[in-house]
């Protein structure tokens, strides 16, 4: 029990001494005392939040053209692409072409062993001079008989069948100069010519290798890159938009870096596909691009950039300065006295960099920026930023951070 006594004695003395510090120190007792009560009394009243300038930065209103696009990820597609393969059985005996190189049409990448097709050309030539010659007796022939049926010294029959048997060496002729293309054409697939003008790949096979065209790797790729394609989809809600396009002449398509801004190649629009996609809703679109210095590669996922239209003479303002309210967009405009006035905008093509202002704004007139988080209707404002197209108000202040939105101007009534 005396125990119990002494506890609850002091923790009675320990309540008592820490209510007497903290009135001591309310009363100003200790140093500083009464400077940290009076500056925090001020924290709690406050002046009034027009005394305090917001520091916000600023941009001008301007009259500008906006072109109205559509973006979308493309893939780069090769004009042609040509699998070089054999045409005939042999021993690959040369590769005419450097792994990388560019080569024109008909110029030499392989030889097949020719010997062997050769010979088959020079049979089929040779066989014609004999069946030429057999053609030349008989004619002669046919020419005898013809003059002893006029003279009654042979008979019409030997003198048909002397004929008959003329146009059968004649047609034995025919088909030995047929034999004869056939053979110089396999003899000149034994010479492997590149089709197209394009650039040459990895070369899939090595000299001293038997061929064979049915063999499932070919000799080398030769791929087309000037032009090139780019193939990418869009939905199926913005094909009308590219139709009315596309009637005006080819719309203009812009293949973009990975920042999604930088243009590395202009091309036209060429192909919009005959149907659409029922798994995705989306349509194809083919873009011809010059590719002159090869920026772009086949295989190659780009961001494209396809140009619809032009709004001329469109009032267009900074992203940042449009604010989203609970009923509408707004802005706020800097005034000739330096205070922000929040004003209503109706708002149409944006993207991550303007908005086209179609009410409530005009030309010229100067809107914030940065800074809305303390910023309200009527509030005093410091510009940090000196570019020619911003108008500087005339307080200053320090810098403070700003209040939460869609309150701006109840907080501007508390004074």
């Amino acid at each position: 029990m005396i125990r119990a006594d002494r506890r609850i004695l002091m923790a009675v003395a320990a309540l008592a001494i820490a209510l007497g510090a903290g009135w001591a120190y309310r009363a100003g007792w200790f140093p500083g005392a009464s400077r940290g009560e009076k500056e925090t009394t001020e924290g709690r009243r406050g002046a009034p939040r027009g005394d305090a300038p917001v520091t916000v930065t600023t941009a001008q209103a301007k009259i500008s053209d906006v072109p109205v696009t559509i973006d979308a990820v493309g893939t780069v597609q090769a004009l042609n692409t040509v699998m070089i393969r054999t045409q005939v059985d042999g021993r690959l005996v040369r590769l005419g072409f450097t792994e990388g190189q560019d080569v024109r049409k008909d110029d030499i990448l392989a030889e097949i062993d020719p010997s062997l097709y050769r010979a088959q050309y020079e049979q089929a030539v040779a066989k014609k001079v004999q069946d030429e010659a057999n053609l030349a007796n008989a004619r002669v022939d046919l020419l005898r008989y013809e003059k002893l049926v006029a003279g009654k010294f042979a008979s019409v029959q030997q003198y048909a069948t002397q004929k008959a048997l003329v146009e059968q060496l004649a047609a034995q002729v025919r088909a030995d100069q047929a034999a004869i293309d056939s053979a110089k054409t396999t003899l000149d697939y034994a010479t492997i010519r590149s089709p197209i003008d394009g650039r040459a790949g990895i070369r899939l096979v090595d000299v001293g290798n038997i061929l064979h065209p049915s063999d499932q790797s070919g000799i080398v790729v030769i791929t087309q890159l000037k032009p090139i394609y780019i193939v990418f989809t869009l939905p199926q809600q913005a094909l009308p938009a590219v139709q009315k396009a596309q009637r005006d002449g080819p719309p203009k398509v812009v293949a973009l870096g990975p920042d999604n801004a930088t243009a590395i190649a202009s091309g036209e629009l060429t192909v919009i596909d005959n149907q659409i996609d029922q798994l995705t809703g989306t349509v194809r679109l083919k873009a011809t691009f010059p590719n002159a210095d090869l920026t772009l590669w086949p295989g190659q996922f780009v961001n494209v950039r396809l140009m619809l239209d032009t709004i001329r003479d469109a009032i267009v303002t900074p992203s940042p300065a449009v604010q989203r309210g609970p009923s509408d967009a707004f802005v706020y405009v800097l005034g000739d006295d330096g205070l922000a006035h929040m004003r209503p905008v109706k708002t149409g093509r944006q993207d991550e960099a303007i908005v086209v202002v179609t009410d409530g704004l005009r030309a010229g007139e100067t809107v914030i920026t940065s800074g809305f988080s303390r910023l309200f209707d009527g509030a005093k404002t410091h510009v940090v930023n000196s570019t020619s197209d911003v108008k500087e108000a005339p307080d200053s202040g320090k810098n403070v951070s700003p209040p939460p939105e869609g309150a701006p101007r109840e907080r501007g009534r508390r004074h």
